[in-house]
């Protein structure tokens, strides 16, 4: 999956300072961690392979979106459009490089003897939020596009938790910029149609 998300980034991806964004991910542990604790894609290499789902969802999606009814082509992005697409698919959960961390647990096999397994936990060595911490990272490295950022600091849409908190940006954000939208319900599509129970 590493190969897949550095061929799709330098294919797509080429504004200034994406190169430096790349090595700074090659030098944390995004390649090799989970997507989540225990939910979806628990599992190592797991945030990749989610990354690319969202990726796959949104482009399709924008397309869908860009199509007009009953057109005989199907609408293809240009260039930048394309650009825009590949950065909000794969770095929106660029915050979870170097955020999980492992700990030891205890359970019973099925001989009902117990046995120690590797347990994903919260290691958060950067505590700034989800979405914004995302758009924290990238914009450290090369500029976002005002529709990118509100895209990537929303993808969790009205489970963000400055929603849970009374807050109204996320719907504010939705009625203003369709990207974020779009990419709130990749990131659905991802987790829950092709990250199954099976899979995890």
């Amino acid at each position: 999956m590493k190969d897949k998300f550095l061929e799709i980034y330098r294919q797509n991806v080429s504004r200034l300072g994406a190169d430096k964004l790349l090595a700074w991910l090659e030098s944390t542990d995004f390649f090799e961690a989970p997507a989540s604790t225990r939910f979806h894609l628990a599992r190592p290499g797991g945030l990749v392979e989610h990354s690319i789902h969202v990726f796959e969802r949104l482009l399709r999606l924008y397309k869908a979106e860009k199509t007009e009814p009953g057109a005989p082509v199907e609408y293809f992005p240009t260039a930048e459009e394309l650009e825009t697409i590949t950065i909000c698919g794969l770095l929106h959960d660029i915050c979870k490089a170097n955020f999980y961390g492992v700990e030891m647990r205890n359970r019973k096999n099925g001989q009902g003897q117990w046995e120690k397994y590797p347990f994903y936990v919260v290691n958060d060595q950067l505590p700034y939020g989800h979405g914004e911490k995302s758009v924290y990272i990238i914009s450290g490295f090369m500029k976002l596009s005002r529709e990118e950022a509100m895209a990537i600091r929303w993808h969790m849409g009205f489970s963000d938790t400055e929603f849970k908190g009374g807050g109204y940006s996320v719907g504010n954000a939705f009625e203003k910029f369709p990207l974020a939208v779009l990419t709130h319900i990749a990131d659905l599509q991802a987790t829950y149609l092709d990250e199954t129970e099976g899979e995890k």
